[in-house]
C-alpha cells in the first residue's frame, strides 16, 4: 500500500469519524471512518516494518587470523620426511559500523 495510500486512509477515516454527520440508513458512518483509520494505521506500520528490514546490509566475513601450520609429526614417503603444510583462516562476522552522531 504505501506511506501515502496509508496517510490517505488515516485521513479521510478521520474525516468520516470525526467531521462528516450524515445519517445512511443500514450504515454508520463514524465505524466507517474508524474501519479505515484502522487500515491505514496497519498499512503504515507493515510498510515502515518491511522498508526496515530490507535496509539492513548483511555483515559481510572479514579475516581475523591467517597462518601457516605445520604437522609437528613427521610424514614419512618413500623413506623420506615430508613436511605438511596447510593454511588455516578464522573468520568471523564483521560488525556494523555505528551510526553516525549528530551534533554530540
Amino acid at each position: 500500500m504505501g506511506i501515502g495510500g496509508s496517510i490517505f486512509l488515516l485521513a479521510l477515516g478521520a474525516i468520516l469519524a470525526f467531521a462528516v454527520d450524515a445519517d445512511i440508513s443500514g450504515l454508520d458512518i463514524n465505524v466507517v471512518g474508524y474501519v479505515l483509520m484502522l487500515a491505514g494505521l496497519v498499512g503504515l506500520i507493515l510498510t515502515l516494518y518491511f522498508w526496515n528490514s530490507r535496509r539492513r546490509p548483511a555483515a559481510p566475513a572479514a579475516v581475523v587470523d591467517e597462518h601457516q601450520v605445520v604437522r609437528e609429526e613427521p610424514v614419512y614417503r618413500d623413506g623420506h620426511v615430508v613436511e605438511q603444510q596447510y593454511h588455516q583462516t578464522t573468520r568471523r562476522e564483521v560488525p556494523p559500523p555505528p551510526p553516525p552522531s549528530y551534533g554530540a
